[in-house]
């Protein structure tokens, strides 16, 4: 690792974050020839969400030969669905292969960004102080890196042990302990079936209801891995299948809502097996359309929720106590060790960094309303800023990992465009992104996903800025290459 130091020559692109957007961009800066670059990474570590989020259970719902880059596929996964283990794996294997550690500043977190537009560069300065300049800046933040506690009276007054699963303390012993777990969301239905059994007593606070659908998981054979192995051409197909299944997907979610309606007899088989107090049922069911929410799998869920020593308390909460919790019926509720389960703040995309562009235009000022940027990648105003997993590039059907890599085409292109023409920086026209948000508005406003219920995947006015309201393969399409109508260019 090389020794943390002030930067000389600007750099032709500084990258913010070493999870798979930033490491999966950086492959590919190497391989067209733009090698001086860094990687800026808060933590200590590469892998982003699947470095964070280490609760028991984490794992992933898109199946592993799908969610890995297409330029690097894995033959030995262990399951159809990795757990979360094998998947910071992959990235630490991908950044170590490809040679990114030498050229990634760790525990370095960015506090704020500067365009200089007479030098046509990014200032950017560190919390401790230290400053980069930068031809490009691209962020590789996330959308889910920033945990979300809820506001709720007395929260810090518990006495116990209280921790989010996106921080989960390893370090506490939960066996016979009475556990309070608030939230029933991606995150809970995964690790409640784990410690379930471990805990004397588990009281589950659910807001809403989720639509939890069967997890068609199961492990590889030594056979299966060896034939993987043998040709590679067989993960091609499996990643092919499992691509066009998920891709279906979108038909229900997009554009014929009413498909949704033979997931549900899905689910309601699902929750008929797995639960088989009545009670407990008929708590478990959603009360908005299936598919507004981000839908989830898992086969343990329903039984650990249907266990004596699980209470599933809906009543809502009134306020957390040194002891635990009273819910909004004035009943206490006991507890040694307080869960977080409640999600991310999805919609502050690049929040608490402070990133200021032409005429010192603040980046949160312009997304007061809602984020919003053209192809969810730049934003007008920020010159040579490039947004991976922007506003509007999430999926509710498919693999993330599939998205990033055509945004790594369109940042790659735009940058050979900078030097190819010569040009000091390219700036999205206003008209431009104004005109795509009102489509992608438009077109949201048609999906699933508008059918009348609060989700992570709104702002708090109701501005979806979340999701991506149409296939993958289109979203592909329309990031081949920049259209350079599109954008000021500044010689």
């Amino acid at each position: 690792m090389h020794n943390k130091k002030q930067q000389d020559a600007p750099l032709s692109v500084l990258i913010v974050g070493a999870g798979f957007g930033g490491v999966g961009l950086a492959i590919r800066l190497d391989k067209v020839g733009v090698s001086d670059f860094l990687i800026l990474e808060k933590a200590a570590d590469v892998g982003g969400t699947w470095r964070d989020n280490s609760y028991p259970g984490a794992a992933c719902d898109v199946p592993s030969h799908l969610y890995s880059f297409s330029f690097e596929p894995r033959a030995q996964w262990s399951s159809r669905y990795s757990p979360q283990a094998e998947i910071h794996d992959y990235i630490r294997h991908c950044a170590s292969k490809y040679h990114l550690y030498p050229r990634i500043e760790f525990d370095t977190e960015i506090s704020q960004a500067e365009f200089d537009e007479a030098a046509a560069l990014w200032q950017v300065t560190t919390t401790d102080g230290r400053q980069y300049r930068t031809r490009a800046l691209v962020t590789a933040c996330g959308q889910l890196n920033r945990p979300l506690y809820p506001s709720i009276p007395g929260l810090d007054s518990f006495a116990g042990e209280a921790f989010h699963s996106a921080r989960w303390r390893h370090d506490v012993d939960l066996d016979g302990k009475a556990v309070a777990v608030i939230g029933t969301g991606a995150s809970a239905i995964q690790f409640v079936p784990q410690i379930a059994p471990k805990v004397s007593k588990l009281k589950l606070f659910q807001r809403s209801a989720p639509y939890v659908i069967a997890k068609p998981d199961r492990r590889y054979s030594e056979r299966e891995h060896a034939l993987m192995r043998r040709f590679p051409l067989l993960q091609k197909v499996s990643r092919g299948g499992h691509y066009l299944t998920h891709e279906m997907r979108a038909l229900a979610f997009i554009s014929f809502p009413s498909l949704m309606k033979t997931m549900e007899s899905r689910f309601h088989k699902h929750l008929e097996k797995g639960v088989s107090d009545p009670h407990k049922r008929a708590q478990l069911v959603p009360d908005y359309p299936m598919g507004c929410k981000r839908m989830l799998i898992s086969n343990d869920f329903f039984p650990a929720v249907d266990r004596d020593n699980v209470e599933l308390i809906t009543t809502g909460i009134e306020s957390i106590t040194p002891t635990g919790i009273k819910d909004k019926d004035g009943k206490a509720h006991d507890a040694d060790v307080l869960i977080f389960g409640t999600g991310f703040a999805a919609t502050d995309f690049l929040a608490p960094m402070s990133i200021k562009g032409l005429d010192g235009i603040d980046l949160n000022e312009a997304w007061r309303a809602g984020a919003e940027a053209y192809k969810g990648i730049s934003v007008s105003g920020f010159p040579n800023l490039f947004i991976l997993y922007g506003p509007n590039t999430n999926l509710g059907h498919n693999s993330i990992i599939y998205m990033l890599e055509s945004q790594f085409n369109y940042v790659v292109a735009c940058l050979q465009t900078l030097a190819h023409r010569g040009l000091r920086y390219i700036d999205v026209k206003p008209d431009v992104q104004g005109a795509f948000n009102a489509k992608i508005q438009d077109a949201i406003s048609t999906t699933i996903w508008s059918r009348g219920c609060n989700s992570w995947y709104q702002t708090a006015d109701g501005k979806q800025t979340n999701n991506w309201p149409g296939y993958t393969f289109s979203y592909r399409r329309l990031t081949r290459k920049p259209e350079l109508d599109d954008y000021e260019c500044a010689r």
